[in-house]
């Protein structure tokens, strides 16, 4: 008769912290003493609340334990995302006092690494100043557009008014800002199951916040509006890749999905005639506000509200033909699942730009799908070119502006691609 061993129960003995538990898979484990920061709902074997309490309140620090009860560290818990823990620390059983303490700290971190990043100048006075788990502040983004921060607090654990203090304090004595508002993401409150708020001012130099600021990026100016645009407002990830795709366009451009015209003006500085695409109306309003800011540009700059699919599929039907085309839709893979339907549309779209370009043409083409990776996107661009009957040369593989660092146990940070090519 085969023996019965009966695993051990958990045990929490006196060194373990009181506070609340969560118990992980194996797996799970493993893969955080790798240097992952992330847990999912399906790899949580057990949570525990604390003694004195009924349930793990939404937001709260939790102790990380393995399956044989030996501490990993302290996350933040989430009651209803899918990423339930976020790792904050390798210390077991910090409390909320620890948390404000070491998010003072990393504030401070993160806005000294991007002095030495991005340093202010007269061509550049916009940045990510903190990129949540890149930083090691999880749920925490602030991006700088000039005089004006704009603070985003994305989970349960983060959205809280002692977290909100100890940023903007902290931001206030460094960046010394006109404004501080906090732009909250509609999308994300509601996966993180927060009540819907409005845009707040955390900090304002005058009794009339400043909401309107120009900001510049690579010597080009741009406008911006702390109530409006996606985001936090701008993308400052492509920065550099705007500059580096100047370096290589010519003749006539295209630019699809311009958002504010990120691409297009700086394609204007060496192009002969830009046309920039997006299906947002406000958004091109934008854009022409920023042509605006910026005489010195020569090309002619058109702006062309319509749905990028549709407009590719006119211009290639007409056999209409470009010197540079560049691509930078919005995410196609929201989720693993939408991962499929996105590849097909990368693939659509970078097919007909290659049949668009003029020989020995520029094709930039970009995502920022992070379900959707490097390898996997270059070889979507890699079909297209093949069913084109095209040669293409990858002239440079890019990501996004190092004040948007990726992290490399954590490949959702290696997010942004951009793929500079030469299309024969």
């Amino acid at each position: 008769m085969a023996q019965v061993i009966q695993a051990p129960a958990l045990k929490v003995g006196p060194a373990h912290p009181q506070g609340p538990v969560a118990v992980v898979t194996r797996r799970a484990a493993d893969r955080l003493r790798e240097g992952s920061v992330w847990v999912y709902r399906s790899e949580i074997e057990q949570v525990r609340p604390a003694a004195d309490a009924s349930e793990v309140a939404p937001g709260s620090l939790v102790t990380v334990l393995d399956g044989r009860g030996i501490p990993i560290g302290t996350a933040l818990f989430s009651s209803a995302s899918q990423i339930t823990l976020r790792m904050i620390s390798a210390t077991a059983g910090m409390g909320r006092n620890g948390l404000l303490t070491l998010v003072e700290e990393r504030v401070n971190a993160a806005i000294s690494l991007r002095e030495r990043l991005a340093p202010v100048s007269d061509k550049n006075n916009a940045c990510r100043m903190i990129f949540s788990e890149a930083d090691e502040l999880p749920g925490i983004v602030v991006d700088r557009y000039n005089d004006l921060a704009i603070v985003q607090l994305l989970t349960q654990a983060t959205a809280q008014d002692d977290v909100r203090e100890v940023v903007g304090r902290v931001l206030r004595e460094r960046l010394t800002p006109a404004t501080i508002v906090e732009r909250p993401d509609p999308r994300i409150r509601q996966v993180e199951e927060l009540p819907f708020v409005a845009s707040e001012f955390l900090y304002a130099d005058r009794e009339e916040a400043k909401l309107w600021t120009t900001f510049t990026i690579n010597g080009l100016h741009f406008a911006y509006d702390a109530t409006a645009g996606q985001k936090t407002g701008a993308f400052l990830d492509q920065r550099l890749n705007y500059a580096a795709a100047a370096g290589y366009a010519a003749g006539t451009a295209l630019d699809i999905c311009t958002y504010q015209g990120g691409f297009a003006l700086h394609l204007a500085q060496v192009c002969e005639r830009v046309t920039g695409v997006d299906a947002s109306r406000s958004a091109l309003e934008v854009a022409d506000k920023n042509l605006a800011l910026n005489p010195g540009l020569t090309a002619r700059v058109d702006w062309i509200e319509a749905d990028a699919f549709d407009l590719l599929r006119e211009y290639e039907g007409s056999g209409k033909k470009f010197d540079t085309i560049v691509l930078d839709p919005p995410a196609f893979a929201k989720s693993k699942r939408a991962t499929e339907g996105a590849v097909r549309g990368y693939k659509e779209m970078n097919l007909r730009a290659m049949k668009m370009l003029n020989p020995g043409g520029t094709l930039v083409t970009c995502s920022c799908s992070h379900h959707v990776g490097l390898e996997e996107f270059t070889a979507v661009v890699a079909s297209a070119a093949g069913d084109s009957h095209k040669r293409v040369q990858v002239l440079e593989a890019r990501g996004a502006a190092p004040d948007h660092p990726a992290i490399l146990t954590l490949p959702e940070t290696s997010y942004l691609k951009c793929l500079i090519c030469r299309v024969g």
